[in-house]
Parts: structure tokens; C-alpha cells; sequence
């Protein structure tokens, strides 16, 4: 038609190629990240460069703006892990999809998720989780020694890739309404570790994810120290919840 009418052929990309999820990631991440900056001052501390290949970018979970911040703050796309709650309908389940989010339904026994991610690993991707399982703050919180679910262990063992463990501090302070005056934008902190390989030599998957599991427990308490030395933090810096973030003057 557009020959007919003497006009030039257009070319878009069609909006299940990758090349178009690419595009659409870098435009909602890079828009956000504009967003994100009227209300936050965000430090990345990389203690350890990550791997140039696949691997499981395993953080810990402060508030419902850690996505966004931490995908705006790193270099590499990230394909995250989420409830399949999240999507909704209509154009937010399309744009979840878009972004390459994977749903998962914690109460069911699907297994597509984890091939899925598993998929992609294979192809070179970044997948994110958070072992957590929710926005955790206190002793809830990994970072202060609770435990760690297994599935970002669980899917680097199995795809023999290595766990970036990262700590993000400080986002939920974007609750309050307060800090994203411009002279009051918050701050908030990005720790990233060395990366965690499975471990070779175990009689069983079960026995190398326990291993890497205790593993990532340590690196997260570590990589919370090591940022707060760093940046030289304190308590008011550590996850609170969302609530308390909202009642600060």
C-alpha cells in the first residue's frame, strides 16, 4: 500500500522479536531512571566486576522501587523473576511480557518459569530474583541473617552459572513523600559482590544448592558490611519498612 501510494517502505520490528523487547526495556529503564533521579541520589558500589556471560543477580528486596533502581543502575538487561499477580491485564500484562519479565505462581507447580529461565541463562542472559520472597526489612531481611529461599540457587546449579550477589539499601525511603523534594532526594545505595560459582565435586544438585545457599547467606551480611563501611552508613540506612519510612519527619 505504501508503494502504491509512492511512499517509502517503513520498517518496524515486530513486537515479539527480541529486538524490540531490547528497545522497549531500554526506553520504560531509561525513562525511569530519569524519573527516579527527581526523588533519589543512588551510589553503585561494585566491589567485583560481574562475568561478561549469564548469570543469577540474587538482591535483596526493600521496597517496590528495587526493580526499576536496579535495573537503571546496571549495565547489563535484566530479565527479572515475578509474581504473576503483578502483571494485571490488558496493556500491563503486555508490557510486563515486553520488559521479558518471567511470571511465576508460587502456589502452583509450573515448571515453564524455570525452563524458561533456564532458556535464557543458556542464551547469555542476566536473570534477577530476589531469595527473599517479598519486600523484607529488620530481621526479616537477609542482609540481617534470615533465610534464603532457594530458587536463585536452585537455577544457578542447575544452569551452571555463577550468583551476583547484590545489596540494594535505602530505596524504600522513597515512600515518603517528603524526600522527593529536590533538596531532600533520597539516598540510595548499590552494593555489588563477587560473583558466587556452584560448587564442583558434590555428590547431588541438592547437597551443591545447600552449599551455595549458606554461601549466599554469608555474601549478602558481607556485602551489607562492605557498603556501609564504604559509604559510611549506619543503622538509619539499613531496610525499614515502608511505614516507618512514611511516618519520618
Amino acid at each position: 500500500m505504501w508503494h502504491d501510494l509512492g511512499c517509502p517502505a517503513i520498517f518496524l520490528p515486530s513486537l515479539s522479536t527480541p529486538l524490540f523487547h531490547l528497545v522497549f526495556y531500554r526506553l520504560v529503564v531509561g525513562s525511569l531512571r530519569v524519573l527516579l533521579t527527581f526523588g533519589a541520589r543512588v551510589r553503585r558500589v561494585v566491589f567485583h566486576e560481574p562475568p561478561a556471560g549469564a548469570f543469577v543477580l540474587a538482591s535483596n528486596h526493600v521496597s517496590h522501587f528495587d526493580p526499576p533502581i536496579l535495573s537503571g543502575w546496571t549495565r547489563r538487561k535484566i530479565d527479572w523473576i515475578a509474581m504473576s499477580r503483578l502483571f494485571g491485564t490488558g496493556w500491563s500484562n503486555k508490557a510486563f511480557h515486553w520488559l521479558d519479565v518471567i511470571p511465576v505462581d508460587r502456589g502452583g507447580d509450573d515448571r515453564r518459569p524455570l525452563r524458561e529461565a533456564l532458556r535464557r541463562l543458556a542464551g547469555g542472559s542476566v536473570i534477577g530474583v530476589f531469595p527473599e520472597g517479598g519486600i523484607r526489612d529488620g530481621e526479616r531481611s537477609m542482609l540481617s541473617g534470615a533465610p534464603v529461599q532457594e530458587g536463585a540457587v536452585m537455577l544457578a546449579v542447575r544452569a551452571g552459572c555463577p550468583i551476583v550477589p547484590v545489596a540494594i539499601l535505602g530505596s524504600e525511603r522513597l515512600y515518603n513523600a517528603k524526600n522527593w523534594l529536590p533538596w531532600r532526594r533520597a539516598r540510595v545505595y548499590i552494593g555489588v559482590g563477587a560473583a558466587i560459582a556452584p560448587p564442583a565435586g558434590e555428590p547431588s544438585r541438592g547437597a551443591a544448592r545447600e552449599r551455595m545457599r549458606a554461601e549466599l547467606a554469608a555474601a549478602m551480611i558481607r556485602l551489607k558490611d562492605d557498603l556501609v563501611a564504604r559509604c559510611g552508613l549506619d543503622d538509619r540506612d539499613l531496610p525499614h519498612s515502608p511505614q516507618q519510612r512514611m511516618s519520618e519527619p
